[in-house]
């Protein structure tokens, strides 16, 4: 709770008398209540400068957990020092303060922006401009948390200003309305600015409050310690920066579209923000082919996805295969594959995205890639988190009459376990969830990202698949599109992103990436693991369809070779609660 005025201790002067007292155009105590509320405003700013470098840099870059670490550590470190920094200001806290504020806003305001128009532009430019973003990212956070810094012994100095109060009881007062502030920043940026407005609108009205809150606090509160060039200059610089923030807000949609035609091309057909990811589709017309991008990494090439699908899907149909359980796969193309094999009854797909099931309908290109596979009658959608979809079906069982689905086939369509918000599902206990919807002598296939340039991860996957109690059959394919240009890199290590081919699936890496942490002799490759309860051969069905480029004499070939470059020692597996898959 705020405290009103506290004491002077025993023989000090009189309030009055006060040297250095502020003359303001209101009573102390309103002028202390507006310099409290400036606090709340500037910290409810900070924090979403905060989580907006966050949040892009984990969409840009990749691997969320490193980017907040990186930002939320620079940025602490940058406050520390900034508010060594400020002791200079004190004497001229006023200007100080409103200097502060301006380039906060306009460093904060732009800096979603500037990351991501080097992200777009210089990102596929390699050498030394391939960690640009990462760069940019630690300079921005270095600045913000600086500036930031600064601002809490300058608001000290002022509120000082309007009424001496002891020093514990200030900064009593000046914490609760900054926490209280970071708090409506927390929330509102999550629930209020990204889905309303997105990431570069949201940061660059974020600035616009924070430069008029700021300049209204010094100019109209404390404009008389400010002397006559100081007021002049302050407001020139607070109209420059809330010129240039609407200016900006203006041409953001030219400048989304722009930087979107520099990551994907210009045969851009479909761009949409989700309430799960943003997904864009390229090609699919004029004979160009399709390619379909989930938050900036490419989830297929419309050239080369039938290699995919085929080794994911046609091993692991060998066997009873009645009813069929696919795991992500919205677009429709593992289902279209699955509906190849005769015997089936049943096909459900659970889909965290209804927006890409929407488009696999509707789209024409990509529901004549799929064959129209949401017209059959066999295939059923479900909506939901594929982790919670298949803990509901395990708590099927303790409810009364409760029924357990089982399936025969358990395909696992996800993206890399590279991608932070992926690990869950390559943990044992998502393992262990999926083993209890297998039925006996049923199989699960996983995609396990590329051997190549992920070979520990690789690894990590099947020895988690082993510790939930599966026996594994591991294998690759290669063969990926190479006439595409290798695009900026999304995961720590890799050099792929929207415009590389090698990037499908969410693969992170490059053919030529992989380093001493590769599989040699695999570049360019799909890796995927066979799983089951019991020992199972990996073939393709005798009743397969013909494959356009899986052979059963490949598969055995590549199986060999991805045994080969098995870890000599055993890898620990992964878990909800300790990760493992780093390179």
């Amino acid at each position: 709770m705020i405290e009103p005025h506290a004491p002077a201790p025993p023989g000090a002067p009189p309030p009055w008398v006060v040297q250095g007292q502020a003359r303001l155009p209101v009573r102390p105590g309103i002028g202390r209540f507006l310099v409290l509320a400036g606090v709340f405003v500037c910290a409810a700013c900070g924090l979403v400068y905060e989580l907006e470098l966050v949040a892009l840099a984990s969409y840009l870059i990749g691997d969320s957990v490193t980017q907040a670490s990186v930002v939320l550590s620079v940025m602490v470190f940058a406050m520390g020092v900034g508010s060594l920094a400020a002791k200079r200001l004190r004497p001229r806290a006023a200007a100080g303060f409103g200097a502060v504020e301006a380039a906060l806003a306009l460093v904060g305001g732009c800096s979603a922006m500037g990351l991501y128009a080097v992200f777009a532009w210089t990102g596929a430019w390699g050498g030394l401009w391939a960690d640009g973003p990462r760069c940019l990212l630690v300079a921005f956070s270095l600045t913000i948390g600086l500036l930031i810094g600064a601002e809490v012994p300058l608001l000290m100095e002022l509120i000082q200003r309007i009424r001496r109060q002891d020093p514990g009881g200030a900064v009593a007062d000046l914490f609760a309305a900054d926490y209280v502030g970071a708090l409506v920043g927390g929330l509102a940026f999550p629930f209020l600015l990204l889905p309303e407005l997105g990431q570069l609108t949201g940061a660059l009205l974020t600035g616009t409050v924070n430069a008029v809150a700021g300049g209204a606090l010094v100019l109209g509160l404390f404009r008389g310690d400010l002397t006559r060039r100081a007021r002049w200059t302050l407001v020139v610089a607070n109209l420059v920066v809330l010129g240039l923030l609407a200016s900006a807000a203006v041409l953001v949609g030219d400048f989304e579209r722009a930087a979107r035609h520099a990551l994907y091309g210009a045969d851009v057909r479909v761009a949409l923000r989700t309430g799960v990811q943003e997904v864009v589709l390229t090609g699919g017309t004029r004979g160009r082919p399709l390619h379909l991008f989930l938050d900036g990494r490419l989830r297929f090439s419309g050239r080369d996805e039938h290699r995919y699908h085929e080794a994911l899907v046609h091993p692991a149909m060998n066997g009873p295969h009645a009813r069929v359980l696919i795991l992500g796969g919205g677009d429709g193309l593992a289902a279209a594959e699955v509906l190849r094999h005769s015997g089936l009854h049943r096909v459900d797909i659970v889909e965290p995205d209804a927006d890409v099931v929407r488009l696999a309908r509707h789209d024409a290109a990509l529901s004549a890639l799929n064959h129209h596979v949401y017209d059959d009658p066999r295939v059923h959608e479900v909506t939901a988190d594929v982790f919670s979809r298949l803990r509901e079906d395990r708590l099927r069982d303790a409810r009364p009459r409760g029924v357990r689905s089982t399936y025969d086939v358990v395909i696992s369509d996800l993206p890399d376990p590279g991608i932070t918000a992926s690990t869950k599902l390559y943990s044992q206990e998502f393992y262990g969830l999926a083993l209890r919807v297998l039925a006996p002598g049923g199989r699960l296939v996983v995609h396990a990202g590329p051997l190549a340039d992920r070979h520990r991860a690789f690894w990590t996957v099947d020895a988690t698949l082993r510790a939930a109690g599966l026996f594994t059959r591991p294998y690759r394919v290669g063969g990926r599109d190479s006439g595409f240009a290798g695009g900026p890199g999304r995961i720590a290590g890799g050099a792929t992103g929207p415009t590389g081919a090698a990037g499908a699936r969410g693969a992170a890496g490059s053919a030529g990436a992989a380093g001493s942490a590769g599989a040699p002799g695999f570049a360019g490759d799909w890796g995927f693991i066979l799983a089951s309860r019991t020992p199972a051969p990996l073939r393709l069905d005798s009743s397969c369809p013909r494959l356009r480029t899986l052979t059963q004499a490949a598969l055995t070939a590549d199986a060999r070779a991805a045994s080969r470059s098995r870890f000599q020692h055993p890898l620990p597996p992964s878990t909800l609660v300790h990760p493992r898959y780093t390179d």
